[in-house]
């Protein structure tokens, strides 16, 4: 006979879900994932009251630990969680901070008890803001070449340096770095990684502005910034290891595997409306609705391989390389889309103020510009097919001599 009871549970878990976020996520939040990026209205009051809700109730982190404040949930569940968000419009607030998709996970990893205990409760319940410090004018892609040093100065570490692009700086009250401890080892070693408190005058931050308006990126300095033993994160020299880490969180979090937001509106409906449909309902411009349609194609397929890996993975929170394959797909259905949606929008999708464009206009206008540095962050385009090509097709490394 079969055991139906696994069945009835994720049901009454289903209805559970349903009935919490109809009475807590406010019905004037649906469909307005963006507010959540950090960037617009963060002082919004329904945001607000929504982030503190799910973040008491853990659901932010859906399959963190409950011992962590986390939801504790099965994959199964949280699975249902996001079903049930999206039926409603909802959206996870804190689903683009530093913390819950890098910081987070990377504490889990190689934290201490006591760093555990301490800084990933604030981070579900979204009482923290992180930002990663990687970057430096002279560090980019060849980061181990990083020159911001920590030096012992017997209660701790004392910091000097700079940071650059670090994302959500000026929000944010705890910094994950990677600095120098040993200046004399090689460049991949002698590197640590430390838990910085934002919090102190010795650090300036200084935004960047962007072509888009709104920036999260920042110049980041220290001059004698002082950080306590407890900050450091892994062993003494070995942070690489752990950047490396965080770095294949932070991939992750790019697939779309992490969603739970809100639902965008269908492509072919926004071209129906602004393009016009012929004697058949169908897209008067058949130039356009054959590119429309294969970039609905291509979103199915990196859909199905999101889901695809999701399940290969039997539960498990470690990124693997494919996370290369689905963060390149990510981006390329993401910038199509936007560039379809300007065509689209005709002359509506110029604007840039004024009363003339609809707010979905402006916005889907900064989305576009915005949205070429996703070619960039997380390891560039480049980076993530020289992975794809090393680690998964396994060829060789052009770039040694033999």
């Amino acid at each position: 006979m079969a055991d139906f009871g696994a069945d009835t549970e994720l049901e009454g878990f289903r209805q559970e879900a349903r009935t919490w976020l109809e009475a807590n996520f406010p019905a004037a939040l649906k469909g307005k994932a963006h507010l959540a990026s950090g960037e617009v209205r963060l002082n919004d009051p329904d945001l607000m009251v929504w982030r503190k809700a799910i973040g008491a109730k853990g659901w932010a982190t859906p399959m963190w630990p409950a011992e962590y404040g986390g939801g504790g949930l099965s994959n199964a569940q949280a699975r249902v969680l996001q079903q049930e968000m999206g039926r409603i419009g909802a959206f996870n607030p804190l689903m683009f901070g530093m913390g819950i998709t890098m910081i987070g996970p990377t504490i889990m990893d190689y934290g201490t008890e006591e760093q555990k205990k301490k800084h990933l409760p604030p981070i579900v319940r979204g009482d923290v803001q992180w930002c990663v410090g990687y970057s430096e004018p002279n560090a980019g892609s060849d980061l181990a070449s990083l020159q911001t040093k920590a030096v012992d100065n017997g209660d701790g570490w004392t910091i000097d340096g700079s940071k650059i692009w670090t994302s959500g700086a000026q929000y944010s009250d705890w910094c994950g770095a990677l600095v120098r401890t040993d200046p004399s080892a090689k460049k991949h070693e002698g590197i640590s990684f430390m838990l910085i408190d934002m919090h102190q005058p010795e650090i300036d931050v200084r935004p960047i502005p962007l072509i888009a308006g709104a920036s999260p990126f920042c110049e980041t300095f220290f001059t004698e910034a002082k950080v306590p033993r407890d900050a450091l994160l892994g062993q003494l020299n070995v942070g690489w290891t752990v950047g490396k880490r965080l770095l294949q969180h932070e991939r992750a979090s790019q697939t779309g595997a992490g969603g739970m937001g809100g639902r965008q509106t269908p492509l072919q409906d926004i071209a129906k409306t602004y393009v016009g449909v012929d004697e058949h309902g169908r897209l008067a411009d058949t130039d356009l609705r054959t590119r429309l349609s294969k970039h609905l194609m291509d979103a199915r397929v990196h859909g199905l391989t999101l889901a695809r890996a999701v399940a290969e993975a039997k539960g498990s929170n470690n990124p693997g390389s494919a996370a290369s394959v689905l963060k390149n797909s990510a981006t390329s259905v993401a910038q199509t889309r936007a560039e379809l949606t300007l065509e689209i929008y005709g002359q509506q999708g110029l604007g840039w103020e004024g009363e003339a464009f609809a707010a979905e206009e402006l916005e889907t206008v900064r989305g576009w510009l915005f949205g070429k540095a996703m070619s960039i962050y997380g390891g560039s385009s480049e980076i993530q097919n020289n992975i794809i090509s090393k680690r998964i097709l396994g060829l060789p490394d052009t770039t040694q001599s033999s």
